[in-house]
């Protein structure tokens, strides 16, 4: 807060100082009991100030720390689930810019469904990208297959790219919100690609916080890795 000092001269009977005003106005007389109470206004707003800036600063889940998440432990393998015959090689899930922190995203859809937010309180341990690409990998080295990482050095037959779209809370009304997670998949041959398609899954937030955020994206995850892994399977077979 930039704060103006107004000079004073003193000499003035009665207790009062007379200020300096501008050229040709007539003289401003300030009674001197203001000038403590004005300096003394001006200090309590700079303490509210900075208390309410760091309130500001605080995280949101009432306990002066940031909640840490991740998908927790894998689901087994699913009985009848699809078996890979070949090895894979997997490239790390890719995704928007805005979505390369670990923050938690939310959007008000009732409001403006365009921007996207960050819950103050709470976060993933790494960005949802990096989630989705550990529990892939996890998924796919289960299905009997074989996973290669780029870094391997070694040749695959088939590769499979993931770019992830959507990944956020979105709260169609204030006591009302769903995760969403929107990805493609690309399983590409030597040289060609043998096929794509786009996967969609949204699941219903039990708890209107990022705790309940938190569940629903992770088990939206896992559904929609299902559908790929059976996808998968279903293409190397043709």
């Amino acid at each position: 807060m930039n704060l103006t000092v107004i000079g004073v001269k003193s000499g003035v009977k009665s207790g009062a100082k007379r200020g300096v005003g501008c050229l040709g106005a007539a003289p401003t007389y300030i009674d001197s009991r203001v000038l403590p109470r004005a300096r003394s206004f001006g200090r309590l707003c700079v303490v509210l100030c900075a208390l309410f800036a760091s309130a500001c600063s605080l995280p949101l889940n009432g306990k002066g720390e940031v909640a840490a998440y991740d998908f927790g432990t894998a689901p087994g393998t699913r009985e009848g689930g699809p078996r890979l015959r070949q090895p894979l090689l997997v490239y790390e899930v890719s995704g928007p810019a805005w979505m390369d922190s670990a923050s938690i995203h939310y959007r008000l859809a009732y409001r403006d469904a365009s921007r996207p937010q960050a819950y103050a309180g709470s976060r993933w341990v790494m960005p949802p990208a990096a989630l989705l690409t550990n529990r892939l990998r996890q998924r796919l080295a289960g299905a009997g297959g074989g996973v290669i990482l780029p870094t391997d050095g070694l040749r695959a037959p088939v590769a499979l790219r993931v770019e992830l779209d959507e990944f956020t809370q979105v709260f169609d009304a204030e006591n009302r919100s769903r995760a969403m997670v929107r990805l493609r998949a690309s399983l590409v041959g030597s040289g060609s690609l043998i096929a794509q398609k786009a996967f969609s899954v949204d699941k219903a937030v039990a708890s209107q916080d990022a705790e309940g955020g938190v569940r629903a994206l992770t088990a939206a995850s896992d559904e929609v890795l299902d559908q790929l892994l059976d996808w998968v399977a279903a293409s190397l077979k043709g």
